[in-house]
């Protein structure tokens, strides 16, 4: 069977303002490039070869980096909405786009996880499924969509957000949808999968499943989280064939200058352009390109912005500085 996939990238990113003010939520870097270089490469190693990047916030960003996918070994294409039609709208506008499929991966565009993509795919297709949610545990659900399994993992109750969650199962941000139950999503107007398509398909007694991995998750949408996330793939505590090669915990970039004295650790990136600046401490933390540490200072788990300029001496932990 084909599988193409689509990829939500239209938020906002309120949660990471002022973060996202200029660069959406996708594109920031984690674990040395673009957040999105790592769901695509993932698509990819599913054996996925066709994505439709689903855009609306600063959508002009992603197809200079992108371009037509064949430098990441897919194809892309990208859907553009000038209003945001919620999850539902975007992924009915973007499968427009898709060549025919019997199946599409939908991948949420904050969410970094080492769950098995082509055994999520497999079991969708060994059930009959009409969609397939990937589902993990989490211990306080309230914050998230919420789902009750039958036996044999057949989906009965979906619960969007509740203060009394049924069960520690959360929706964990990627589907697999049959193209005929897409097409039944409908179209120009405001369509949320999760609070309007799942209770639906359900009261339809449509083969809606769940597929449990407890493999790491991450909801990438904090900035305590992104820093997390960076920190965790260059580290190798989770992996993704998307970061770039390095030795050590930590990637400086070839171009960036790092003084005598200076300490680089855990999982740190430091983006080309860089300069650091002697007896500098860095652990845990994004450097954005062009940026100047001064002389002994301290940056943990913390994000500095593009061409900002830190003085000396200045301790920055837990924090993001110059967006």
């Amino acid at each position: 069977m084909k599988t193409a996939a689509i990829l939500l990238v239209g938020g906002m990113g309120t949660r990471l303002q002022p973060i996202t003010n200029k660069t959406p939520k996708p594109m920031l870097p984690v674990g040395g490039v673009p957040f999105t270089e790592h769901q695509i490469a993932k698509a990819r190693a599913a054996g996925i070869s066709e994505i439709v990047l689903a855009t609306s916030y600063l959508a002009e960003v992603f197809k200079p980096y992108f371009g037509d996918g064949s430098a990441f070994g897919i194809k892309i294409k990208y859907a553009v909405e000038e209003v945001a039609l919620g999850t539902g709208g975007a992924i009915r506008n973007a499968a427009s786009l898709l060549s025919p499929a019997d199946q599409v991966v939908i991948f949420n565009g904050d969410v970094l996880s080492a769950h098995d993509l082509s055994a999520q795919i497999r079991f969708h297709e060994q059930m009959q499924a009409d969609v397939t949610l990937y589902l993990t545990q989490v211990a306080d659900a309230r914050a998230y969509g919420c789902v009750e399994l039958l036996p044999g993992d057949r989906v009965k109750s979906f619960l969007e957000k509740s203060d009394t969650p049924p069960s520690n199962l959360i929706n964990a941000g990627c589907y697999v949808f049959n193209r005929s139950v897409i097409d039944e999503i409908p179209s120009g107007r405001v369509v949320s999968v999760e609070r309007e398509s799942f209770p639906q398909l359900l009261a339809a007694d449509k083969k809606v499943f769940g597929f449990v991995d407890a493999s790491y998750w991450l909801d990438i949408g904090t900035p305590a989280a992104l820093i997390k996330a960076s920190k965790d793939l260059i580290t190798g505590k989770i992996f993704s064939p998307a970061t770039p090669s390095h030795a050590g915990d930590s990637i400086i970039s070839a171009d960036a200058t790092v003084a005598d004295g200076c300490t680089i650790s855990d999982g740190s990136f430091v983006h080309p352009k860089v300069v650091v600046e002697s007896e500098s401490e860095i652990a845990g933390s994004i450097i954005g390109e062009g940026a100047v540490i001064g002389a002994g200072c301290k940056v943990i788990d913390s994000f500095i912005a593009p061409n900002c300029k830190i003085p000396a001496g200045t301790v920055v932990i837990n924090n993001y500085l110059g967006f």
